[in-house]
């Protein structure tokens, strides 16, 4: 019995000790996001934006990816006209006044891999003031029907239903395969980390692993609107970005939900960092 409840221990402290990595490498990206976002004026260009992500992370370690780094101004953070997935690479595209903006990078760190979306605007935009806020509901509605186990294909119909009540587009629906969430995991380091198209080559093994062995299993590890979704939320963690259009103007959040296979409702499913840009944003205003 001692051995079976120290197994048990280990097993739970590994598991521990391999989220504080996801969440250290999550919070890195966002502090990266914070401080290029403060460094952002008119006339800088998407191009820019995107280089001085790079070179603030590998600053600080990071070697490899599971995507480059991408920023979007302007009507480019709703998608507006994208047909095909070249028009997701930054573009010379300046910022301008009251011009809302995405950051979006997914650095890999000590083996561990974040995504994430960061929106905000170069001085006042009430509409991206508006959708910021309005993203606060996904979050909540996200979280508590994964913790329902839900199918991930019914629970992406609700989002979609909550943003037209809400007034606004579906801009994830914009992305290959029209994800809203995807899985990640560790990647093995190594010397030499190539990108191809983008993408870090050894997070996209992993992926085509999942791919692989999801088909095999009846699950997969891309979240989208298609029947190859049409399962109950597989355990792991999940890089969730509901992003939100208005008339030219569009906001996202990216950040890691993690689930388990517990019966416990509040630990089958939770979000791993509530020390977030957004979450702190919607306390404030709350307090306020």
């Amino acid at each position: 019995m001692a051995s079976v409840t120290s197994a048990t221990s280990a097993g739970a402290g590994e598991r521990t000790a391999g989220l504080r990595g996801f969440r250290e490498v999550q919070r890195l990206a966002y502090d990266c996001a914070e401080a290029v976002a403060a460094q952002l004026k008119p006339g800088v260009t998407e191009r820019a934006a995107a280089r001085m992500q790079r070179e603030w992370l590998r600053e600080r370690g990071v070697r490899d990816w599971f995507h480059l780094p991408f920023a979007w101004f302007g009507d480019r953070t709703a998608f507006v006209n994208f047909r095909i997935p070249l028009q997701f690479f930054p573009t010379d595209r300046e910022l301008e006044p009251g011009m809302a903006f995405i950051l979006d990078m997914a650095p890999v760190h000590n083996g561990f891999t974040a995504d994430i979306g960061y929106s905000g605007c170069l001085g006042l935009n009430p509409v991206h003031d508006r959708l910021l806020a309005d993203l606060e509901a996904h979050r909540e509605l996200i979280l508590r029907e994964v913790r329902e186990r839900r199918p991930l294909r019914e629970i992406y119909e609700d989002v979609d239903r909550l943003m037209v009540r809400q007034g606004y587009a579906n801009r994830h629906r914009a992305y290959p395969f029209g994800v809203i969430a995807h899985k990640i995991d560790r990647v093995r380091q190594r010397r030499w980390s190539p990108t191809l198209f983008g993408f870090g080559t050894q997070s996209l093994k992993g992926l085509a692993s999942d791919a692989l062995h999801g088909h095999r299993d009846g699950w997969s590890p891309l979240w989208s609107p298609y029947t190859f979704s049409d399962h109950p939320p597989q355990p792991g963690r999940w890089a969730v970005e509901p992003h939100l259009g208005f008339r030219g103007t569009g906001a996202k959040f990216e950040e890691i939900l993690v689930v388990t296979d517990s019966k416990d409702p509040q630990q089958s499913a939770f979000w791993l960092d509530d020390d977030l840009p957004h979450v702190r944003r919607w306390q404030e205003e709350k307090a306020a």
